[in-house]
Protein backbone atom coordinates (compact mmCIF):
# COMPACT_ATOMS: atom_id res chain seq x y z
CA UNK A 1 0.00 0.00 0.00
CA UNK A 2 1.22 3.43 -0.83
CA UNK A 3 3.03 4.81 2.03
CA UNK A 4 4.48 8.36 0.58
CA UNK A 5 2.53 11.20 -0.92
CA UNK A 6 2.90 14.47 -2.53
CA UNK A 7 0.37 17.32 -1.31
CA UNK A 8 -1.33 19.29 -4.12
CA UNK A 9 -2.78 22.74 -3.79
CA UNK A 10 -6.07 23.31 -2.84
CA UNK A 11 -6.68 25.09 -6.06
CA UNK A 12 -5.13 23.00 -8.61
CA UNK A 13 -6.90 19.92 -6.56
CA UNK A 14 -10.23 21.78 -7.63
CA UNK A 15 -8.52 22.05 -10.72
CA UNK A 16 -7.79 18.57 -11.56
CA UNK A 17 -11.69 17.37 -10.28
CA UNK A 18 -13.25 19.95 -12.54
CA UNK A 19 -11.65 18.99 -15.39
CA UNK A 20 -12.74 15.23 -15.38
CA UNK A 21 -16.54 16.62 -15.14
CA UNK A 22 -18.55 15.27 -17.92
CA UNK A 23 -21.89 17.08 -18.84
CA UNK A 24 -24.97 14.70 -17.74
CA UNK A 25 -27.36 15.86 -20.32
CA UNK A 26 -30.99 17.67 -19.86
CA UNK A 27 -34.46 16.21 -19.05
CA UNK A 28 -38.25 18.05 -19.18
CA UNK A 29 -39.32 18.68 -15.41
CA UNK A 30 -42.87 20.04 -14.21
CA UNK A 31 -42.38 24.26 -13.08
CA UNK A 32 -43.78 22.80 -10.07
CA UNK A 33 -40.81 20.71 -9.30
CA UNK A 34 -37.82 23.11 -10.92
CA UNK A 35 -36.69 24.63 -8.27
CA UNK A 36 -33.28 23.88 -6.68
CA UNK A 37 -32.64 22.20 -10.54
CA UNK A 38 -29.50 23.92 -13.17
CA UNK A 39 -31.60 25.29 -16.33
CA UNK A 40 -30.69 23.50 -19.13
CA UNK A 41 -31.02 26.04 -21.88
CA UNK A 42 -31.50 29.98 -22.00
CA UNK A 43 -34.91 31.74 -20.74
CA UNK A 44 -35.64 34.27 -23.34
CA UNK A 45 -38.49 36.27 -23.22
CA UNK A 46 -41.64 35.22 -25.67
CA UNK A 47 -43.35 38.46 -25.25
CA UNK A 48 -43.06 42.21 -23.90
CA UNK A 49 -43.73 42.56 -20.11
CA UNK A 50 -46.10 44.25 -19.41
CA UNK A 51 -47.63 43.24 -22.84
CA UNK A 52 -49.57 46.10 -22.53
CA UNK A 53 -48.82 49.81 -21.42
CA UNK A 54 -51.20 49.68 -18.07
CA UNK A 55 -51.70 51.94 -14.84
CA UNK A 56 -49.08 50.75 -11.75
CA UNK A 57 -52.04 52.98 -9.31
CA UNK A 58 -55.57 53.60 -8.57
CA UNK A 59 -56.71 56.68 -10.44
CA UNK A 60 -57.60 58.25 -13.29
CA UNK A 61 -56.35 57.67 -16.84
CA UNK A 62 -56.18 61.14 -18.70
CA UNK A 63 -54.78 63.00 -22.08
CA UNK A 64 -51.86 64.51 -20.33
CA UNK A 65 -52.40 67.46 -22.60
CA UNK A 66 -55.41 68.38 -20.96
CA UNK A 67 -53.69 69.19 -17.59
CA UNK A 68 -51.63 71.84 -19.21
CA UNK A 69 -51.66 75.14 -16.76
CA UNK A 70 -53.24 73.16 -14.11
CA UNK A 71 -52.44 74.86 -10.27
CA UNK A 72 -53.45 75.27 -6.91
CA UNK A 73 -55.31 78.47 -8.24
CA UNK A 74 -55.81 77.57 -11.55
CA UNK A 75 -57.91 74.04 -10.61
CA UNK A 76 -58.59 72.06 -13.99
CA UNK A 77 -62.10 69.59 -14.11
CA UNK A 78 -62.54 66.02 -16.05
CA UNK A 79 -65.37 64.29 -16.54
CA UNK A 80 -65.17 60.82 -15.70
CA UNK A 81 -66.85 58.40 -18.89
CA UNK A 82 -65.77 54.94 -17.60
CA UNK A 83 -64.64 52.27 -14.91
CA UNK A 84 -62.33 49.45 -15.20
CA UNK A 85 -60.84 47.13 -12.95
CA UNK A 86 -57.46 44.98 -13.30
CA UNK A 87 -57.62 42.97 -16.17
CA UNK A 88 -60.45 44.82 -18.69
CA UNK A 89 -60.12 46.78 -20.76
CA UNK A 90 -62.44 50.24 -21.85
CA UNK A 91 -64.13 50.34 -24.94
CA UNK A 92 -64.08 53.92 -24.89
CA UNK A 93 -61.27 56.81 -26.08
CA UNK A 94 -61.56 59.38 -23.91
CA UNK A 95 -61.83 62.65 -25.22
CA UNK A 96 -61.08 66.20 -24.34
CA UNK A 97 -61.12 66.58 -20.47
CA UNK A 98 -62.89 62.76 -19.86
CA UNK A 99 -60.78 60.25 -17.88
CA UNK A 100 -61.23 56.94 -17.23
CA UNK A 101 -61.73 55.07 -13.71
CA UNK A 102 -59.01 52.55 -13.57
CA UNK A 103 -57.56 50.02 -10.73
CA UNK A 104 -54.20 48.86 -10.54
CA UNK A 105 -52.81 46.60 -13.45
CA UNK A 106 -55.71 48.25 -15.66
CA UNK A 107 -54.75 48.90 -19.62
CA UNK A 108 -54.37 52.10 -20.06
CA UNK A 109 -57.80 53.23 -22.68
CA UNK A 110 -57.10 54.80 -26.25
CA UNK A 111 -57.07 58.65 -26.19
CA UNK A 112 -54.91 58.90 -22.77
CA UNK A 113 -50.96 58.75 -21.96
CA UNK A 114 -50.86 59.40 -18.01
CA UNK A 115 -52.33 58.45 -14.89
CA UNK A 116 -54.08 60.65 -12.22
CA UNK A 117 -53.41 58.94 -8.75
CA UNK A 118 -56.48 58.70 -6.51
CA UNK A 119 -54.73 61.05 -4.00
CA UNK A 120 -53.65 63.50 -6.26
CA UNK A 121 -57.46 64.44 -7.04
CA UNK A 122 -60.51 66.35 -5.68
CA UNK A 123 -63.70 63.95 -6.80
CA UNK A 124 -66.74 65.85 -6.96
CA UNK A 125 -69.47 63.31 -8.18
CA UNK A 126 -69.04 61.83 -11.58
CA UNK A 127 -66.19 64.40 -11.80
CA UNK A 128 -62.91 65.60 -10.64
CA UNK A 129 -60.23 68.17 -9.95
CA UNK A 130 -56.25 68.43 -10.11
CA UNK A 131 -53.98 71.24 -9.63
CA UNK A 132 -50.59 70.13 -11.33
CA UNK A 133 -49.43 69.77 -14.73
CA UNK A 134 -48.78 65.94 -15.62
CA UNK A 135 -46.45 64.95 -18.28
CA UNK A 136 -46.89 62.51 -21.12
CA UNK A 137 -46.35 58.74 -19.54
CA UNK A 138 -46.44 59.90 -16.40
CA UNK A 139 -47.34 57.22 -13.72
CA UNK A 140 -47.43 54.55 -16.39
CA UNK A 141 -45.77 50.93 -16.71
CA UNK A 142 -44.92 51.20 -20.37
CA UNK A 143 -45.23 47.79 -22.76
CA UNK A 144 -42.06 46.25 -22.61
CA UNK A 145 -40.43 48.16 -19.87
CA UNK A 146 -39.25 45.43 -17.76
CA UNK A 147 -38.52 42.45 -20.79
CA UNK A 148 -38.72 42.84 -24.40
CA UNK A 149 -39.50 39.96 -26.67
CA UNK A 150 -36.27 37.69 -27.70
CA UNK A 151 -34.64 39.36 -24.49
CA UNK A 152 -32.24 36.68 -23.21
CA UNK A 153 -33.90 36.93 -19.38
CA UNK A 154 -31.68 33.52 -17.62
CA UNK A 155 -28.84 32.10 -19.17
CA UNK A 156 -28.30 28.08 -19.21
CA UNK A 157 -26.33 27.02 -16.10
CA UNK A 158 -28.41 29.01 -13.79
CA UNK A 159 -29.70 27.60 -10.70
CA UNK A 160 -33.77 28.09 -10.49
CA UNK A 161 -34.61 29.96 -7.43
CA UNK A 162 -38.34 31.69 -6.84
CA UNK A 163 -37.51 34.30 -9.34
CA UNK A 164 -36.63 32.14 -11.74
CA UNK A 165 -39.73 29.88 -11.55
CA UNK A 166 -41.77 33.36 -11.55
CA UNK A 167 -40.12 34.24 -15.14
CA UNK A 168 -40.72 31.00 -16.13
CA UNK A 169 -44.40 31.03 -14.99
CA UNK A 170 -44.72 34.85 -16.60
CA UNK A 171 -43.81 32.99 -20.36
CA UNK A 172 -46.13 30.21 -19.55
CA UNK A 173 -43.45 27.14 -19.31
CA UNK A 174 -45.25 24.33 -17.47
CA UNK A 175 -42.16 22.15 -18.57
CA UNK A 176 -38.65 23.09 -17.97
CA UNK A 177 -35.46 22.07 -19.31
CA UNK A 178 -33.61 21.47 -16.34
CA UNK A 179 -29.93 19.40 -16.64
CA UNK A 180 -30.07 15.60 -15.06
CA UNK A 181 -28.63 15.47 -11.99
CA UNK A 182 -25.88 12.69 -11.37
CA UNK A 183 -26.77 9.32 -9.56
CA UNK A 184 -24.66 9.79 -6.66
CA UNK A 185 -23.85 7.14 -3.70
CA UNK A 186 -22.50 7.18 -0.19
CA UNK A 187 -20.16 4.42 1.20
CA UNK A 188 -18.79 5.01 4.58
CA UNK A 189 -16.16 2.41 6.06
CA UNK A 190 -15.09 1.71 9.41
CA UNK A 191 -15.00 -1.47 11.44
CA UNK A 192 -15.56 1.17 14.46
CA UNK A 193 -18.93 2.43 12.64
CA UNK A 194 -22.54 1.73 14.18
CA UNK A 195 -25.85 2.65 12.83
CA UNK A 196 -27.47 5.64 14.12
CA UNK A 197 -29.96 4.15 16.09
CA UNK A 198 -27.08 1.45 18.13
CA UNK A 199 -26.57 1.87 21.35
CA UNK A 200 -22.91 2.44 21.87
CA UNK A 201 -20.00 0.13 22.27
CA UNK A 202 -16.54 0.35 23.53
CA UNK A 203 -14.22 1.31 20.77
CA UNK A 204 -17.11 2.16 18.26
CA UNK A 205 -18.69 5.21 17.40
CA UNK A 206 -22.15 6.41 15.40
CA UNK A 207 -21.96 6.76 11.53
CA UNK A 208 -22.28 10.49 11.48
CA UNK A 209 -20.96 11.54 8.09
CA UNK A 210 -23.31 9.25 5.89
CA UNK A 211 -26.12 11.25 6.90
CA UNK A 212 -24.34 14.67 6.94
CA UNK A 213 -23.11 13.58 3.50
CA UNK A 214 -26.90 12.79 2.74
CA UNK A 215 -27.91 16.47 3.90
CA UNK A 216 -25.21 18.03 1.99
CA UNK A 217 -26.99 16.79 -1.50
CA UNK A 218 -29.92 17.20 -0.62
CA UNK A 219 -28.85 20.73 -0.18
CA UNK A 220 -28.22 20.99 -3.33
CA UNK A 221 -31.35 18.92 -4.66
CA UNK A 222 -29.68 15.82 -5.40
CA UNK A 223 -30.64 12.32 -4.23
CA UNK A 224 -28.72 9.18 -3.63
CA UNK A 225 -28.12 6.26 -2.82
CA UNK A 226 -26.76 4.66 0.59
CA UNK A 227 -24.95 1.80 0.72
CA UNK A 228 -24.15 -0.55 3.60
CA UNK A 229 -20.93 0.18 6.08
CA UNK A 230 -18.32 -1.66 5.57
CA UNK A 231 -16.07 -2.67 7.73
CA UNK A 232 -12.22 -2.62 7.25
CA UNK A 233 -11.98 -5.74 4.74
CA UNK A 234 -10.27 -5.63 1.57
CA UNK A 235 -12.25 -7.90 -0.72
CA UNK A 236 -15.66 -6.55 0.80
CA UNK A 237 -15.54 -3.09 0.46
CA UNK A 238 -13.79 -3.96 -3.33
CA UNK A 239 -17.04 -5.72 -4.02
CA UNK A 240 -19.66 -2.46 -2.68
CA UNK A 241 -17.02 -0.10 -4.39
CA UNK A 242 -17.36 -2.04 -7.86
CA UNK A 243 -21.54 -2.26 -7.79
CA UNK A 244 -21.63 1.19 -6.94
CA UNK A 245 -19.62 1.81 -9.95
CA UNK A 246 -22.20 0.26 -11.86
CA UNK A 247 -24.83 2.24 -10.32
CA UNK A 248 -23.32 5.60 -10.22
CA UNK A 249 -21.71 8.37 -11.45
CA UNK A 250 -19.60 9.18 -8.42
CA UNK A 251 -19.62 7.37 -5.40
CA UNK A 252 -18.77 9.21 -1.93
CA UNK A 253 -16.88 6.96 0.46
CA UNK A 254 -15.68 8.24 3.96
CA UNK A 255 -12.91 6.67 6.07
CA UNK A 256 -9.93 4.71 4.56
CA UNK A 257 -8.23 6.78 2.67
CA UNK A 258 -5.20 7.59 4.76
CA UNK A 259 -2.26 5.04 5.54
CA UNK A 260 -3.21 2.62 8.41
CA UNK A 261 -3.36 -0.66 8.25
CA UNK A 262 -6.71 -0.80 7.79
CA UNK A 263 -7.18 2.01 5.10
CA UNK A 264 -7.61 0.11 2.16
CA UNK A 265 -9.13 2.49 -0.04
CA UNK A 266 -5.72 3.36 -1.88
CA UNK A 267 -5.32 -0.52 -2.87
CA UNK A 268 -9.01 -0.27 -4.45
CA UNK A 269 -8.27 2.48 -6.69
CA UNK A 270 -5.25 0.17 -7.67
CA UNK A 271 -7.37 -2.74 -8.42
CA UNK A 272 -9.76 -0.89 -10.43
CA UNK A 273 -7.53 0.85 -12.60
CA UNK A 274 -8.64 4.39 -11.21
CA UNK A 275 -7.05 7.57 -12.54
CA UNK A 276 -5.90 9.15 -9.14
CA UNK A 277 -6.47 12.99 -9.56
CA UNK A 278 -4.77 13.51 -6.71
CA UNK A 279 -3.64 11.88 -2.72
CA UNK A 280 -3.58 14.48 -0.71
CA UNK A 281 -3.91 18.14 -0.59
CA UNK A 282 -2.30 20.70 1.27
CA UNK A 283 -4.76 21.74 3.30
CA UNK A 284 -6.14 21.04 7.32
CA UNK A 285 -8.27 19.22 7.97
CA UNK A 286 -8.81 16.93 4.93
CA UNK A 287 -4.99 16.20 3.99
CA UNK A 288 -5.52 12.70 3.08
CA UNK A 289 -8.27 13.56 0.85
CA UNK A 290 -7.84 11.71 -2.57
CA UNK A 291 -10.14 11.62 -5.77
CA UNK A 292 -9.83 9.17 -8.59
CA UNK A 293 -11.54 8.63 -11.53
CA UNK A 294 -12.67 4.88 -12.61
CA UNK A 295 -14.34 4.60 -16.30
CA UNK A 296 -16.98 7.23 -15.75
CA UNK A 297 -17.33 7.45 -12.31
CA UNK A 298 -16.29 9.99 -9.85
CA UNK A 299 -14.87 8.09 -6.29
CA UNK A 300 -14.38 10.46 -3.97
CA UNK A 301 -12.45 9.30 -1.07
CA UNK A 302 -13.06 11.91 1.97
CA UNK A 303 -11.75 11.21 5.56
CA UNK A 304 -13.00 9.52 8.36
CA UNK A 305 -12.91 12.46 10.70
CA UNK A 306 -16.66 14.45 10.52
CA UNK A 307 -15.38 18.36 9.98
CA UNK A 308 -12.66 17.06 7.36
CA UNK A 309 -15.28 15.03 5.21
CA UNK A 310 -17.45 18.25 5.53
CA UNK A 311 -14.92 20.23 3.84
CA UNK A 312 -13.90 17.91 1.64
CA UNK A 313 -17.35 17.58 -0.04
CA UNK A 314 -17.78 21.55 0.00
CA UNK A 315 -14.67 22.19 -1.61
CA UNK A 316 -14.79 19.27 -4.34
CA UNK A 317 -17.46 17.24 -4.24
CA UNK A 318 -20.15 20.27 -4.76
CA UNK A 319 -18.10 21.46 -7.45
CA UNK A 320 -17.78 18.39 -9.76
CA UNK A 321 -21.64 17.68 -8.96
CA UNK A 322 -22.58 21.27 -10.07
CA UNK A 323 -20.20 20.91 -13.43
CA UNK A 324 -21.91 17.90 -14.36
CA UNK A 325 -24.86 20.09 -14.16
CA UNK A 326 -23.72 22.97 -16.37
CA UNK A 327 -23.89 25.14 -13.81
CA UNK A 328 -22.15 28.37 -14.50
CA UNK A 329 -21.61 28.83 -10.54
CA UNK A 330 -19.64 26.11 -9.43
CA UNK A 331 -18.02 27.37 -6.19
CA UNK A 332 -18.78 28.62 -2.64
CA UNK A 333 -19.47 32.64 -2.08
CA UNK A 334 -16.64 34.25 -0.69
CA UNK A 335 -16.24 37.40 1.00
CA UNK A 336 -13.97 38.97 3.40
CA UNK A 337 -14.00 39.88 7.65
CA UNK A 338 -12.74 41.03 10.53
CA UNK A 339 -11.39 37.99 12.62
CA UNK A 340 -12.80 38.17 16.22
CA UNK A 341 -10.21 36.33 17.77
CA UNK A 342 -6.73 35.16 17.87
CA UNK A 343 -5.97 32.14 16.07
CA UNK A 344 -2.27 32.05 16.90
CA UNK A 345 -1.40 28.25 15.59
CA UNK A 346 0.84 28.76 12.34
CA UNK A 347 0.08 25.56 10.02
CA UNK A 348 2.25 24.73 6.77
CA UNK A 349 -0.75 23.76 4.60
CA UNK A 350 -4.18 25.94 4.25
CA UNK A 351 -6.20 25.86 7.13
CA UNK A 352 -10.14 25.45 6.76
CA UNK A 353 -12.00 26.87 10.20
CA UNK A 354 -15.54 25.99 10.67
CA UNK A 355 -17.05 29.64 11.20
CA UNK A 356 -19.85 32.00 12.61
CA UNK A 357 -19.91 35.32 10.49
CA UNK A 358 -22.29 37.52 11.33
CA UNK A 359 -21.78 40.17 7.97
CA UNK A 360 -18.57 41.76 9.43
CA UNK A 361 -16.55 40.08 11.34
CA UNK A 362 -16.03 36.01 11.91
CA UNK A 363 -15.13 33.72 14.52
CA UNK A 364 -14.30 30.01 14.93
CA UNK A 365 -17.70 27.80 15.72
CA UNK A 366 -15.96 26.26 18.46
CA UNK A 367 -13.79 23.18 18.58
CA UNK A 368 -12.22 22.74 15.37
CA UNK A 369 -10.25 19.74 15.43
CA UNK A 370 -10.96 17.55 12.78
CA UNK A 371 -12.70 14.96 14.63
CA UNK A 372 -14.69 17.73 15.86
CA UNK A 373 -18.82 17.74 14.89
CA UNK A 374 -20.09 20.58 17.66
CA UNK A 375 -18.56 23.23 15.45
CA UNK A 376 -20.23 21.80 12.28
CA UNK A 377 -23.48 22.29 13.87
CA UNK A 378 -22.49 25.84 15.07
CA UNK A 379 -21.11 26.83 11.59
CA UNK A 380 -22.36 29.03 8.57
CA UNK A 381 -18.95 29.10 7.09
CA UNK A 382 -15.21 28.17 6.74
CA UNK A 383 -12.19 30.95 7.47
CA UNK A 384 -9.68 30.31 4.96
CA UNK A 385 -6.05 30.60 6.67
CA UNK A 386 -3.13 30.53 4.01
CA UNK A 387 -0.46 28.33 5.31
CA UNK A 388 2.19 29.73 6.46
CA UNK A 389 4.91 30.48 9.67
CA UNK A 390 2.47 32.69 11.84
CA UNK A 391 -0.56 32.50 12.87
CA UNK A 392 -3.93 35.15 13.14
CA UNK A 393 -4.69 37.65 15.28
CA UNK A 394 -8.16 39.50 16.35
CA UNK A 395 -8.50 42.07 13.81
CA UNK A 396 -6.52 40.57 10.65
CA UNK A 397 -9.07 40.79 7.51
CA UNK A 398 -9.53 37.08 6.29
CA UNK A 399 -11.29 35.11 3.56
CA UNK A 400 -14.68 33.42 4.54
CA UNK A 401 -15.97 30.44 2.33
CA UNK A 402 -20.06 31.04 3.13
CA UNK A 403 -22.16 28.13 3.41
CA UNK A 404 -25.23 27.36 2.56
CA UNK A 405 -26.17 30.10 -0.34
CA UNK A 406 -28.08 28.83 -2.98
CA UNK A 407 -25.87 30.45 -5.63
CA UNK A 408 -22.18 30.51 -5.93
CA UNK A 409 -19.41 32.08 -7.42
CA UNK A 410 -18.26 31.69 -11.06
CA UNK A 411 -14.42 31.25 -10.29
CA UNK A 412 -12.11 29.90 -7.40
CA UNK A 413 -10.71 32.70 -5.93
CA UNK A 414 -8.55 31.30 -3.06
Amino acid sequence: MEKSRKPVSVAEAVFRVIEQAGYTGSESVPLAGSYGRILAEPLTATHDVPHFTRSPYDGYAIAAADSAGASGDHRISFTVVDHIGAGEVSQVTIGAFEAVRLMTGAALPAGADAVVMFEQAVEEGRTFTIRKTFAPQENLSLQGEDMTSGELIVPAGSFIHPGTIALLATFGYGQVQAAKRPVVGILSTGTELLEVTAPLEPGKIRNSNGPMIFAQLARMGIPCRIYDTEADQLEACLLTVRKAMEETDCLITTGGVSVGDYDFLPEIYKRLGADVLFNKVAMRPGSVTTVAVAGDTYLFGLSGNPSACFTGFELFVRPALLKMMGADKLYLPRTTAVLAEDIPKANPFTRFIRAVYDGTSVRSAGFNKSNAVSSIARGNSLIVLPGGTRGYAAGDRVDVLLLGVEEGVEEWGL
